[in-house]
């Protein structure tokens, strides 16, 4: 089973709760390309493993496709196999996606089950693009006709040899409150103004405030994203980053071509560079 990654095509955190979470509102498309994920039984009795292809992931009772499968009172039985592509630290919803595809593989694609595993878990339990409010737990199917802008688009994505924790970047964030946030209202509207104008392309819906603290920690970012912008395509960071994106046109072998050379000569040989689609 595709376990997809996502893009934040739109991300507005619009404050810090009383529990220590971070409000926001986002518009949140997966895309054709990810991680894959399958499952088998194994002898009664015996205890639910996860063999994976990347030795960096944890595979102790922390990792989340182990942690789904406990929820969903699958703990004893189970052999998953991931074949892992989406990398760690990038803001591309890897471990969440994981844990998403694990619930589905078990018939227990539930958004409340999949809420206590972790904030963009609901997010990958169906293909569409969608808006997030709350902490992440509150899902809703992006309206049809704007759903439409999204579906099939081409995007690059592309990933420096570094990541960004997560939590680091929501620090950042609250120690430079309020300058770093958007106001929950201003952000509704930005939202709305692109939803509500159906020629308006997916270009002007481009926003996230996380990168402020990112692009100052890691400047090599902002860096690249200016010179693919002066090559006419609209580009921006996903999630608290370290992957960006950029948006193209259509199949393009030469643009395709001339954006990873680009990302090659800003960030390095390592630096991956994927080429996919938004899903519908």
């Amino acid at each position: 089973m595709l376990s997809p990654a996502k893009l934040n095509l739109f991300l507005a955190v619009t404050g810090r709760r009383a529990d220590g979470y971070h409000d926001l509102v986002s518009v949140v498309a997966q895309v054709d390309w990810g991680d894959d994920l399958t499952v088998e039984p194994i002898g009664p009795g015996e205890k639910t493993t996860l063999v994976c292809d990347d030795p960096a992931v944890p595979g102790g009772d922390d990792n989340l496709v182990l942690r789904a499968a406990a929820a969903a009172g699958a703990g004893q039985g189970r052999r998953f196999r991931l074949a892992k592509r989406i990398p760690m630290g990038a803001g591309l919803g890897g471990g969440s996606s994981n844990a998403a595809a694990a619930l589905k593989l078990l018939g227990a694609a539930d958004a409340t089950l999949a809420a206590t595993l972790g904030s963009d878990c609901p997010l990958f339990l169906g293909p569409g693009p969608v808006v997030m409010r709350g902490r992440g737990e509150r899902i809703s199917p992006l309206p049809a006709a704007a759903a439409q802008r999204i579906a099939g688009r081409r995007v690059a994505i592309l990933k420096p040899s570094f990541g960004i924790s997560t939590p680091w970047a929501y620090r950042q964030m609250a120690a430079a409150a309020p300058e770093s946030y958007l106001e929950p209202q201003a952000a509704e509207a930005r939202l709305s103004e692109w939803l509500d104008d159906p020629f308006l392309p997916l270009e002007r819906l481009l926003y996230n405030n996380m990168e402020r603290a990112a692009f100052l920690k890691f400047p090599a970012l902002p860096a690249l994203l200016d010179r693919l912008r002066r090559l006419g395509v609209a580009a921006g960071m996903t999630g608290s980053g370290s992957a960006c994106f950029a948006l193209l046109p259509g199949p393009d072998p030469a643009l395709e071509s001339r954006v990873g050379a680009l990302a090659k000569e800003a960030w390095g040989p390592a630096t991956l560079c994927v080429f996919c689609a938004l899903r519908a």
